[in-house]
């Protein structure tokens, strides 16, 4: 029980920091400001969450292009050190590699999930038709994920349904990802 509960506390942790630096390299990749001055309400948010792991990062890790290394290099460390801890309550019982997978799978369900919560806030959102500093901020982050669905799916009726879609397709990658990672621990173990 003790385990679970340290498993407990060390995903909602990591996976909010994690998440959060995350959304650092995305917002820097579609170079949203991330200042409150510049309208970005989340932005100290984010700062005062992941700077720490970040900059210091940022001085060994160069961006590559608009890409921020630092900012996924800490999310992933964040997943290693979830993982090993994880592994060494457990008693170090399987293989080192086990981690490594563990880690890189958790790095993609956080992802996964982010941009699953990012959407449904999105959603609601549009149906109340707020304007706020945070809707024109999920509709930045949002919208380069709904614009090729757009393109397809046609909207039903006055409705668009392709937050929809991408909900449904974000379930089937997070399905995806849970084969790949049973697949990958066996082959690893």
């Amino acid at each position: 029980m003790l385990y679970q509960i340290i498993s407990l506390v060390l995903d909602v942790a990591v996976g909010l920091v994690c998440g959060t630096c995350l959304l650092r390299l995305y917002m820097q990749q579609q170079r949203i400001p991330m200042s409150a001055r510049a309208g970005n309400p989340l932005g100290p948010f984010i700062f005062a969450l992941t700077d720490w792991l970040v900059l210091p990062l940022r001085r060994v890790l160069p961006k590559l292009w608009a890409f921020d290394l630092a900012s996924l290099m800490a999310a992933l460390l964040l997943q290693l050190a979830q993982h090993l801890l994880l592994w060494l309550l457990q008693g170090a019982a399987q293989s080192l590699g086990v981690v490594a997978v563990l880690a890189l799978f958790g790095l993609l369900q956080v992802a996964v999930s982010g941009l699953t919560g990012l959407l449904m806030i999105y959603a609601l959102l549009s149906w109340v038709q707020a304007h706020s500093p945070v809707t024109d901020l999920l509709d930045r982050l949002v919208a380069p994920l709904l614009t090729p669905i757009r393109r397809h799916l046609p909207l039903m009726g006055g409705v668009d349904l392709s937050p929809l879609a991408l909900l449904v397709l974000l379930q089937v990658v997070a399905l995806l990802t849970g084969n790949l990672q049973s697949m990958a621990l066996a082959a690893v173990a």
